[in-house]
């Protein structure tokens, strides 16, 4: 069964506060009665010490199923890796009602509902901003973030406060911040990154390899 959270303020599964993806939502529900089509909840280890932070729910994956990166391409080589790296019980995410659980690890984004072309405004990913802050502010002193793409890792630094430019995106870039938590960076494991080369199994799985060193520090 799904890991339900009781953590208050981590997301609004009723949110309706930017009207263009509320519209949107309504839209695709309407031709997808059987989708999700609310905000995405994280999902994992609430008391996790690797919090992993995408962007936003794909159509046909975390929008579809209701569970951040599962249904969709890009969620493949996430939880394989996962599973690898001993913080998921399975190697694939089928469905929000499957076994899987992860320990140690929980996975939100940084925008909890399906943007249009998977592209959220500045201020979509401000209004969000507040749940993703509370979830970093649980996290206690060593913990890490790690980023998927350039976008999450921005959205990770406005949380705290900071200036993504003094803490430059990057494939394996790690950096420690202020308040005790390191901040790693990866390519997203989508689907154009990972066919075209630009993300390889072995890229992404050095950059847990990168996560584990922080832990065991």
């Amino acid at each position: 069964m799904e890991q339900r959270f009781s953590a208050a303020g981590w997301y609004d599964a009723g949110c309706r506060r930017c009207p263009r993806l509320s519209r949107f939502l309504d839209d695709v529900h309407t031709a997808h009665p059987d989708y999700h089509c609310r905000p995405v909840p994280p999902f994992g280890d609430e008391r996790a010490r690797l919090l992993i932070v995408g962007l936003a729910p794909g159509k046909h994956g975390a929008n579809a199923s209701g569970r951040p990166f599962t249904g969709d391409h890009a969620g493949i080589l996430l939880y394989r890796t996962l599973y690898r790296f001993g913080y998921a019980s399975a190697q694939d995410s089928l469905s929000r009602d499957d076994d899987l659980r992860l320990t140690g690890c929980r996975i939100t984004n940084a925008v909890k509902c399906l943007p249009p072309e998977n592209k959220p405004t500045t201020a979509e990913v401000r209004n969000c901003q507040p749940f993703l802050a509370r979830e970093i502010d649980a996290l206690e002193s060593g913990s890490v973030i790690l980023a998927l793409g350039g976008l999450a890792h921005g959205a990770v630094l406005r949380c705290l406060g900071e200036k993504p430019s003094r803490y430059p995106f990057g494939h394996g870039a790690r950096h420690e911040l202020g308040n005790g938590l390191h901040l790693v960076s990866s390519y997203h494991c989508s689907r154009y990154n990972t066919q075209t080369g630009r993300l390889t199994t072995a890229m992404f799985e050095s950059v847990f390899d990168i996560v584990r060193d922080l832990m065991e520090a």
